[in-house]
């Protein structure tokens, strides 16, 4: 996702699922003008099997991050099992 302009960063954790326990959740912050669709249609594009798609995908406008600027990842699955992230497909 990373080699499309219309994202400017992205994080890929755990979300929980009722029924497998865990899947692959990408949360996203895209660039002014960018959607979801527009993730969407670059992954698409791309030509990864739709398997290797992350199972949903989350925008946010900041990534949470540690004074050294790593992504707090905790934070992330905190707010994913919450339901307190951006908008999820």
């Amino acid at each position: 996702m990373l080699g499309f302009d219309g994202v400017a960063e992205v994080s890929v954790v755990a979300a929980p699922d009722v029924r497998l326990g865990e899947r692959a959740a990408a949360v996203v912050r895209v660039r002014t003008g960018a959607t979801l669709d527009d993730v969407r249609a670059h992954l698409a594009a791309a030509g990864p099997a739709r398997p290797k798609w992350p199972e949903s995908l989350h925008v946010v406008d900041e990534l949470p991050r540690t004074p050294s600027g790593k992504v707090q990842k905790f934070r992330l699955r905190h707010q994913l099992r919450e339901g307190r992230l951006g908008a999820a497909t």
